[in-house]
């Protein structure tokens, strides 16, 4: 199995060539992981969160006395605004492009949390892989989508990070191979 890796101050991009199939082709495996120090920051992070709405919760329990409505009323404003906090929080690991020649691709999304989202698009689904610019009035950042036949919308091949251009360019590379696309058509309008 050859491996090749690529690394930035957020992700780590992780190359896997696996075993040939029995159609013909090598299993391509393509991770883009999330440093440690950037995975480690949510929690504590969050713990902070949580020792503040608690601190504030108290405080206010003591200042406006025991039998005052507003006193449960704000507990319960808080408690549910922090559990809110936590299940919209999605701590990402890592995000993975499987590549199956023969049969097509198959999109991973593994959370902290142990939980591991799935998606495979068959081959004959995919019509072009392409990298798209994105501009917010924030930032400006690439993006790797997919055009699927029968949909109208393009497919997001990692949802949930937003690695660099260097990280995107061979899994695109890799996936005109497979679908067989020009890979000297990237557009830049």
């Amino acid at each position: 199995m050859a491996s090749s890796s690529l690394s930035s101050k957020r992700y780590t991009y992780i190359h896997e060539s696996g075993s040939e199939t029995r159609g013909g082709g090598a299993i391509d495996i393509h991770h883009v992981i999330i440093n440690r120090r950037r995975t480690t920051t949510g929690y504590p992070r969050l713990m902070g969160l949580a020792f503040f709405l608690v601190i504030l919760a108290f405080s206010m329990f003591l200042f406006l006395g025991k039998d005052n409505p507003v006193r449960s009323l704000s507990w319960s404003c808080l408690l549910s605004g922090f559990f809110v906090v936590i299940q919209s929080r999605k701590f990402v690991k890592k995000e993975s492009v499987i590549i199956m020649p023969t049969f097509g691709i198959q999109l991973e999304t593994q959370y902290l949390s142990g939980k591991t989202v799935s998606r495979f698009i068959p081959i004959g689904k995919i019509l072009k892989p392409v990298l798209v610019e994105c501009v917010t009035p924030v930032t400006c950042y690439w993006s790797l989508s997919l055009f699927l036949r029968g949909e109208e919308q393009l497919t997001l091949v990692f949802k949930e990070l937003r690695p660099s251009l260097k990280m995107l360019v061979p899994i695109w590379k890799a996936l005109c191979t497979v679908i067989g696309t020009d890979q000297s058509e990237i557009n830049h309008h």
